[in-house]
């Protein structure tokens, strides 16, 4: 990944405290694996901000580099990268995604 990409990405994980790399918006997520994620950050009553990774092919394959995870979407809280969707769901599962967003929106 070129440098210009990696900047970025960085900006884009620096504009919020949760941010989110899926396929399409959190208004309108394209896929099911985006929608999860959605619904679960909605559930939990936390702000987020997103960014549709089918806009823009550079993004979509820099963060995949970026974070080393292979798949969409990718949800980072205050600069730390979490996981995907099937991680986002065992940890709202077990309780633990949201004690760590009490933690980190706290901090």
């Amino acid at each position: 990944m070129d440098a210009s990409t990696k900047s970025r990405i960085d900006s884009l994980i620096a504009t919020s405290p949760i941010f989110v790399f899926m396929k399409g918006s959190k208004l309108m997520p394209q896929c099911g694996f985006s929608n999860n994620v959605v619904q679960i950050l909605h559930s939990l009553g936390v702000t987020f901000e997103t960014f549709d990774v089918l806009s823009d092919p550079e993004i979509r394959q820099g963060i995949k580099e970026f974070s080393s995870w292979p798949t969409i979407p990718q949800i980072y809280v205050k600069g730390e990268f979490m996981g995907g969707s099937d991680i986002l769901i065992e940890m709202y599962n077990s309780g633990e995604l949201k004690e760590k967003l009490e933690v980190a929106l706290a901090s």
